[in-house]
């Protein structure tokens, strides 16, 4: 109790929190929900800028959800701990410029690789990839956990989310869906030995026991080829993430597909197209709570180096 009132929790005692939201899932509730908003096309696409982004690579970005924190990790930007680091960026309105980033230090980053962070829906848990030792394989998933919600550094020691997410290969682009009435999930990508390709899309379901149960791909959203980072709208009706499959405007494009209910089938994935794809790469999407906003990397000619960070934009339409 002491612990927790001064905001505080060991990191062996992250994973009791995972049980406590298992506890609080109904027995039998339903997970059948009505069809979504529908939204207008996406927008031509806007880099952030040079506040954001540098010569090096900016991407992997997650926004809180009130829209007040952009995280997003840098591959060897000056002031970082490891080869790539998570770092933040606040405002103090959705109207307002986004500050100068800020990197998340070492009780969250590493010497190695942190990289594409998530965050849970209620903004307790953030989840990301890592290849730093006490994991099983490449890179892992892990997690952090934090008392107070708009504390952007408040995160505590991170923790490996175990076998039935993480194998002895790469495991990474972790995307959290709350499932409102049945048990959370974490979408992935792996490349894991059976996938069709390159890498492949996985999920695991949070067990009662609190910890997360066996990963199994996500049937009919995987290619041949490379499909990776799985970000799904908060009612999982929607899923966005970046493949190289055949049919793409450039060389690693953005797709989507969408479902009835929870428990129905993803349809065929589609291009999101021009102008949000380009002949450069586009990697990474992250949809903001609202539905409405859409965040990406791209190595889009006209940016600062590498790849920098976009956000694209669509509104409801009538009748959504």
């Amino acid at each position: 109790m002491r612990e927790a009132r001064r905001g505080r929790m060991p990191a062996k005692k992250l994973v009791l929190c995972f049980v406590a939201v298992a506890c609080l899932l109904g027995a039998g509730a339903t997970s059948l929900w009505a069809a979504g908003p529908h939204f207008t096309d996406w927008s031509t696409p806007v880099n952030l800028g040079s506040t954001i982004n540098s010569a090096v690579t900016e991407s992997g970005p997650a926004v809180s959800k009130n829209g007040l924190s952009l995280y997003f990790y840098a591959t060897g930007r000056p002031g970082g701990v490891g080869s790539d680091d998570i770092w933040v960026s606040q405002r103090e309105s959705v109207d307002d410029a986004w500050g100068t980033p800020v990197n998340l230090g070492p009780t969250v980053n590493s010497t190695s690789r942190d990289f594409v962070p998530t965050f849970s829906r209620d903004g307790h848990w953030m989840f990301f990839a890592s290849d730093r030792p006490g994991g099983f394989g490449g890179q892992d998933v892990w997690a952090s956990w934090r008392s107070q919600i708009h504390d952007d550094f408040g995160w505590q020691t991170p923790v490996n989310l175990g076998a039935g997410v993480n194998s002895a290969s790469n495991d990474n682009g972790v995307g959290y869906f709350e499932n409102e009435g049945g048990a959370p999930q974490l979408f992935f990508g792996s490349d894991r030995p059976g996938g069709l390709g390159g890498t492949d899309l996985y999920m695991s379901e949070l067990q009662a026991d609190g910890s997360w149960g066996p990963a199994g791909p996500v049937p009919g959203l995987s290619s041949t080829g490379l499909d990776n980072r799985p970000n799904l709208r908060h009612d999982g009706l929607e899923i966005f993430f970046y493949s190289d499959r055949a049919g793409g405007v450039g060389s690693v494009d953005l797709w989507t597909a969408t479902r009835e209910s929870v428990d129905t089938s993803w349809s065929t994935p589609v291009n999101i197209g021009t102008p949000v794809n380009t002949a450069g790469a586009e990697l990474h999407p992250y949809l903001t709570s609202d539905g409405q906003t859409l965040f990406f990397g791209s190595t889009v000619a006209g940016g600062f180096g590498g790849v920098d960070l976009y956000m694209t934009t669509r509104s409801k339409s009538h009748g959504g």
